[in-house]
């Protein structure tokens, strides 16, 4: 299903890439999504990413190209195709280098997540049981990260360690994939604390269709997200509130431990699975694919939103927070 009315922005997605979804984010009328090109891996390795990534733009130019700035995205409905915003979802890639920031955003990085579920140089994860805050060099890394165009992602971040990022970055940050806690208490989802602060400081939220985030997991329904989106608009604004879908379409199994294990630990950690179930949790029936976000708009027309409101979390919103934060300052 295409979308006419306005932009139609994916604030995260980690799929196993292929021609097939390529052609599904065009007939889904996809015109941008952040994608996770990195999690643990290190400069080198974030760089043969990169390499891939480069390969893909060289096969399938019809469908998909590199977006830099949020003009892209402008040609991207232009030419109907869908642009691409890389992001990582852990600093491993700079390592403990503050110059690879400029590097890594030269490059097209566009998101930087401060952590992933564990302590790293820069503040502390949201599975850690205490949270320090940002460290010493976390505080220069953000300050770095606004200089470049470097958004300040903090998804899988404990709360101190968010709250200060928020005061400390002197551009808007974003939580580009999670829900609040009020809906569904899960361990990464955000207090409502963390929700004022970043609507006080003209932050973005990306909300995650993962279904380890959601009320009843995967046999939540439409409604449920929807109502739940609507709620959200109304404690943070209509104008900060987007999608993050979090999808991991086609991805193997093994790809969860590499998520959560990478090479902190020799042991399995489950994360926000179980020890019963390890691997990727099944997708809510409502959105399996790119395909499936007209879905999700008519469960916001069902939700009793307005189409300003409803253009605006679909893509419209996300529009414009990338025009506020790529470039440098």
């Amino acid at each position: 299903m295409s979308n006419s009315a306005g932009f139609l922005i994916d604030g995260l997605q980690y799929a196993n890439w292929s021609e097939k979804i390529f052609r599904q984010m065009r007939q889904g009328g996809v015109d941008a999504v952040h994608v996770t090109i990195t999690y643990h891996e290190n400069f080198r390795e974030t760089v043969h990413v990169i390499e891939k990534w480069n390969r893909w733009f060289e096969t399938y130019p019809d469908l998909i190209f590199q977006g830099f700035r949020a003009a892209d995205i402008d040609l991207a409905r232009e030419t109907g195709r869908t642009a691409i915003f890389f992001g990582s979802q852990n600093p491993s890639c700079i390592e403990d280098d503050i110059g690879l920031v400029e590097v890594l955003h030269r490059l097209g990085l566009r998101f930087m997540q401060l952590t992933y579920n564990n302590q790293s140089l820069l503040a502390t994860g949201c599975y850690e049981s205490d949270d320090m805050g940002l460290t010493r060099m976390g505080r220069e890394v953000v300050r770095e990260m606004n200089r470049v165009g470097l958004v300040v992602d903090m998804s899988h971040s404990a709360e101190r360690s968010t709250l200060e990022a928020i005061d400390h970055s002197t551009r808007p940050i974003a939580i580009t994939h999670a829900n609040p806690a009020f809906w569904h208490p899960a361990l990464r989802n955000k207090s409502d604390t963390v929700l004022q602060a970043l609507s006080e400081s003209g932050g973005f939220l990306g909300l995650s269709l993962y279904p380890h985030h959601l009320k009843g997991k995967s046999d939540c329904s439409v409604q449920s997200f929807c109502d739940m989106v609507a709620r959200t608009v109304d404690c943070m604004g209509p104008e900060q509130v987007g999608l993050g879908s979090d999808l991991c379409q086609d991805q193997p199994d093994s790809i969860v431990e590499w998520m959560r294990v990478g090479r902190w630990t020799k042991s399995i950690d489950y994360g926000e699975g179980s020890a019963s179930a390890p691997g990727f949790p099944p997708m809510p029936d409502f959105f399996a694919d790119n395909r499936d976000f007209g879905n999700i708009r008519a469960g916001l027309v069902a939700a009793g939103l307005d189409q300003t409101t409803i253009d605006g979390v679909m893509g419209n919103n996300w529009k414009r927070f990338f025009d506020l934060s790529f470039d440098p300052q």
